[in-house]
């Protein structure tokens, strides 16, 4: 329940603190003296957009802060959901700033506004004349069913399988669609695997046919080169070795008289060594070379397949044609590999789907099970607050498809005459037979849920007399449901069958005008009560009728 309430620099107010009592509590005042904007402080502390011109005028920074006892209201998952410090006593602040800045803090911490408006969510319900609305909606009629047929669990369980069979159904619709993109360039992907494929293609290959290439080229002029200096070295009539040769016989001979001789000789006979080795080999390689034509032109035949298929991949080196080749190998695999895919795919959408209905047919049968309790109570409700002729059904149908909340279109279908045809509430019902009814429907909800604090803003404008009197006591009824009710109401019926009661009022002084709220004595409400019965200019038959109101109510309380 929301304990207190403390409010710095909002608009007309300069500074408020508020404490505030368990069961049902009424506000009233003037039109004007500032009950709208106490409640939109506290929309701000449940994440509702805030505005620059709310803070108070000359004040560069607004403070809004309250504090609930959530002790009895089981939201320790909720923080740990949201990894937040959990207290039984929860502390929630919001500051906005005169630069346009806003801080939202739920127990001193600083969380984004999306957190602070799911834990708003589950601690105050502020219902409006606006909020009568929703009466019209369908998603709000469907919640109003299931959260009074208390089918969270299978609800929760059918909304899983159905994001499982959705995201599965798109999955396949995605691959599908690949497939047939697939399918027009599969001809193309394979013709060019293939042309990659029948190459043959191998590392390194390029660079020695290239060499090939060259040495065939030029067969006669290596070969005379070689042949030629085979020649020079050895079987010359001047060839290298025969000079050399005699040059070692000549330092042999003086080996033993010349001592560093012995090192001449044998350095030169190493390079005699090396040389005739040289030689050997140089005039094998001139035999072996020779010009083959055809050996050529199959090199250049080969060269040109790999230069063409280069220039067409835009590929630089017979590598990164293999790679390429390789790309085209898995592309081609995954495109086969699809078709299994999406039937096994397929085949799980199936099963899930039968799971689905199953879950979808249970909620219908919960859901109709729960429309008669909820056409009877109601029916019910609705008779003491000046509906004697009430037709109130719940209308279930099926739906062609599955949708995210199963397979069910609810309406509230609506009559206040005894023989007038049941259409949908939000086409026949008057503003105050709505608002009555979605009085009856919070009363329902608040004794099927656990909600710490609902407030009602003037949801009573356009009633009068007996049924004002109805509607307060099924919010006394509320509050007994460990809720904690609050009415801001216009009607003395209602205001006096608060437990406690609070007075909004402005005050002036020479420079600014304020709003304030205190909560009034017993004598104060007798005197509240009365301006509400007669208006401004009290009259002693308005007292008394406001302490006989006060009294008879305070007694039946």
């Amino acid at each position: 329940m929301l304990q207190s309430l403390f409010i710095q620099n909002y608009a007309l107010i300069d500074e408020l603190d508020l404490n505030l009592s368990q069961g049902f509590s009424v506000i009233t005042g003037e039109t004007g003296a500032g009950k709208s904007i106490i409640l939109g402080a506290i929309g701000l502390l449940l994440g509702q957009r805030a505005e620059i011109r709310a803070i108070r005028s000359g004040a560069s920074k607004c403070t809004i802060e309250a504090h609930f006892d959530i002790a009895n209201y089981n939201l320790q998952h909720f923080f740990e959901q949201k990894e937040l410090e959990y207290d039984d006593e929860c502390i929630i602040r919001r500051e906005l700033y005169a630069n346009g800045k806003s801080r939202a803090f739920i127990n001193d911490m600083p969380v984004q506004l999306s957190q602070m408006r799911d834990l708003g969510e589950l601690l105050v319900d502020i219902h409006s004349q606006h909020r009568n609305l929703l009466l019209g909606k369908e998603d709000f009629q469907l919640h109003v069913v299931d959260t009074l047929a208390g089918d969270a669990m299978i609800l929760n369980e059918y909304a899983d399988l159905y994001k499982q069979w959705q995201k599965l159904r798109t999955e396949i619709k995605e691959l599908e669609e690949q497939a047939q993109k697939d399918k027009q360039e599969q001809d193309f992907l394979q013709f060019q695997f293939d042309q990659l494929e029948e190459t043959n293609l191998k590392e390194g290959e390029q660079e020695s046919l290239e060499e090939e290439q060259a040495m065939l080229s030029h067969a006669e002029e290596i070969k005379s080169a070689l042949f030629g200096t085979a020649e020079r070295l050895d079987n010359d009539e001047y060839a290298i070795l025969s000079k050399l040769k005699d040059s070692l016989s000549a330092i042999e001979g003086i080996k033993d008289l010349y001592q560093p001789a012995i090192d001449f000789y044998n350095r030169l006979n190493s390079c005699y060594i090396e040389l005739k080795d040289i030689a050997c080999d140089i005039s094998s390689q001139a035999e072996e070379i020779a010009f083959n034509p055809q050996r050529l032109e199959a090199i250049e035949e080969r060269l040109d397949t790999i230069y063409t298929l280069q220039k067409k991949h835009g590929a630089e080196t017979v590598e990164e044609l293999i790679t390429l080749r390789n790309k085209l190998q898995e592309r081609l695999n995954s495109i086969c590999g699809n078709s299994e895919q999406i039937e096994t795919l397929k085949s799980r959408v199936k099963e899930l789907h039968a799971l689905l209905m199953e879950k979808a047919q249970a909620l219908t049968s919960i859901r109709k099970k729960a429309a008669q309790a909820i056409e009877q109570e109601l029916t019910g409700r609705l008779l003491p607050l000046g509906i004697p002729n009430v037709q109130f059904v719940v209308d279930i149908t099926p739906t062609q498809e599955a949708t995210p909340n199963g397979m069910d279109k609810i309406e509230f279908l609506f009559s206040a005459n005894k023989k007038g045809a049941l259409q949908p509430i939000s086409d026949v019902a008057s503003g105050g037979e709505i608002a009555r009814v979605m009085l009856c429907i919070k009363a329902m909800i608040a004794g099927a849920t656990n909600l710490p604090t609902i407030i009602f803003d003037e949801i009573d404008t356009g009633v009068s007399g007996e049924i004002a009197d109805h509607m307060a006591e099924s919010m006394q009824e509320m509050a007994r449901h460990n809720s904690q009710v609050i009415s801001i109401t216009h009607l003395p019926q209602i205001a006096s069958k608060g437990e406690t009661h609070y007075l909004v009022y402005k005050e002036d002084n020479d420079t600014e005008t304020n709003s304030h709220i205190r909560c009034l004595s017993m004598e104060e409400r007798v005197t509240e009560i009365a301006r509400m019965l007669s208006g401004a200019k009290l009259t002693e038959a308005a007292l008394t009728n406001a302490r006989e109101l006060l009294h008879n109510n305070q007694n039946k309380s």
